[in-house]
Parts: C-alpha cells; sequence; structure tokens
C-alpha cells in the first residue's frame, strides 16, 4: 500500500525564492458559496491563501460580497451575475463549495468546464451537478481534480458497498475520463489511473461542515501555484490533515473547528520543511 509520508510530500514541496512576487505563485479562482451558504466561500478561501496562492478571486453573488470583503480582505471578488468567468485568465479554477445545484448554478459550471484551459477541482455542489446530468462527465477536462466523500462518489459511479470496491471504481473512472479523484475518508485515497495512494494524516476533527471547503482551497492554491494535479493532490490532502493534527494536540476532536486548523497550516508547512 502507497501511502504519504513526511519525507515524500517534502521533496515535492517547492522552496519558494526569495525576490519572488506575488505573481510568480498563481491567480486560483474560486466559484463559492451563495446566501445562507457563504461560510463556504470564505473558509474556502482563507484556505486557499494560506497555502500560499499569490492571488485569489472568489466569484459570489453580488448581495453576499460584504461578507468576503469583510472575512477575507486578502481576496478579490468577482460578481457571479455578471456571467462573464472569462476563467483563462486565472492559473486554477476551483467549483462547487455552496453554490447550490439549480438551472443558473449548472449553467455557470458548464461554462467553466467548456472555457477551461488550466486546472480545474470539482467538489460539492459541481459534482451533485454532475450526478444529476452524468453527460456532463465528458465535459470535465483532463487532469480536473474531483474531490468527492463516498455519498458523493457514489451518485456519480453507482452505489458501492465496501471502500474497496469504491477505489476499484475509481481506478477505472481515472482512467477513462483522465482524471484525479480525492476519495475523502478516514484514509483518504488519491487515485490517477492505476496508483493510489493513502493519506496518514488527519483525524476525528475534520468530521465537521467546512472540512472539505478547506481542502478545495488548498488544492486549488497548489494548481494555481503550478503544481501537476496529481501532486497538488497528495500535497493538499497531507497538509490539510497535518494541520488538523497540529489542532489537536492544541485542543480536542470535539472542540476544534476548521478555522482553528486554517490557522495552523503555516506549523504544517514549517513541520514538512524541517
Amino acid at each position: 500500500m502507497n501511502k504519504l509520508t513526511k519525507n515524500y510530500i517534502g521533496l515535492r514541496l517547492k522552496q519558494r525564492e526569495t525576490f519572488s512576487h506575488k505573481g510568480d505563485h498563481g491567480h486560483a479562482l474560486l466559484i463559492a458559496g451563495k446566501k445562507g451558504m457563504m461560510g463556504t466561500a470564505v473558509i474556502a478561501a482563507k484556505a486557499g491563501l494560506r497555502a500560499g496562492a499569490g492571488l485569489l478571486t472568489v466569484c459570489v453573488p453580488t448581495e453576499e460580497r460584504f461578507m468576503l470583503q469583510t472575512a477575507v480582505p486578502e481576496a478579490m471578488l468577482l460578481m457571479r451575475e455578471e456571467g462573464h468567468y472569462q476563467v483563462e485568465r486565472f492559473s486554477a479554477v476551483g467549483v462547487g463549495p455552496g453554490i447550490g445545484t439549480d438551472e443558473l448554478a449548472e449553467e455557470m459550471l458548464v461554462s467553466v468546464l467548456v472555457q477551461a484551459k488550466t486546472p480545474v477541482l470539482l467538489d460539492a455542489d459541481a459534482l451533485t451537478i454532475i450526478s444529476h446530468n452524468k453527460k456532463l462527465l465528458d465535459c470535465v477536462p483532463e487532469g480536473t481534480v474531483l474531490t468527492p466523500h463516498a455519498g458523493e462518489f457514489d451518485r456519480l459511479f453507482g452505489e458501492h458497498t465496501l471502500q474497496e470496491d469504491r477505489i476499484q471504481t475509481a481506478k477505472e473512472k481515472s482512467a477513462a475520463y483522465g482524471i484525479i479523484i480525492v476519495l475523502k475518508g478516514h484514509h483518504t485515497a488519491i487515485i490517477k489511473d492505476q496508483e493510489v495512494v493513502y493519506n496518514t494524516t488527519g483525524n476525528a476533527g475534520l468530521a465537521k461542515g467546512g472540512s472539505g471547503d478547506a481542502l478545495t482551497g488548498i488544492i486549488t492554491s497548489f494548481l494555481a501555484q503550478g503544481y501537476e494535479p496529481f501532486d497538488a493532490a497528495k500535497l493538499g490532502v497531507y497538509l490539510h490533515g497535518l494541520a488538523a493534527d497540529i489542532t489537536l494536540a492544541e485542543q480536542s476532536a470535539e472542540s476544534m473547528l476548521i478555522t482553528d486548523v486554517i490557522a495552523n497550516l503555516g506549523k504544517a508547512f514549517k513541520q514538512i520543511r524541517e
């Protein structure tokens, strides 16, 4: 069984040049949030910035823009109602947390998939939309990262009883569509073609709302920084879990929040670089 280790991740984590500037570290776009679900956008944005993206823009409904501008002043905003996403100008795009599954959300997702020339990550409501219209799988660009939990995976690819069966299906679908699948769970599996790598970090404190949104932001950030999608997924999953382990050492699985985990991403980076 292939498992992620600190040494493996450390060898793949790029060193930052002393005189680099924000333009050297990519511009990530996150399409997330709607009325009543803006926490998803805030969490994903904070995590994306903590993971190192040089610039980050969040596409949100106009009426909800003040929450983002207040909670994450470092992020730029794109108003969703404008409908001109111009995703080609971004280094990577993450779509899904809290966007809803209505007709407008589907149109937005299809627009991104058709336009995308840079790496894409699909999570949460984006996966649910595709599960309702599986023909959209044919529109997903090669190299796209999908981050389903078991329920989302089964809605996409059929019911499974055992995790081992999901892994086998994930290998088949990854090869068929040229995608990377991050099958989230107790030991998250990252799958590309026939290769499966299991994560070794993380704890039960992540079993709360917002954890997946943070992972979306982190992996999208690594995609924007120029990491290959398979490496971006492995780095994101490992760091997300390591920051959670650091948080657990400071408090308890019951008390820790995903915002606490995001705040500890810096310590996670330092541990790996040591």
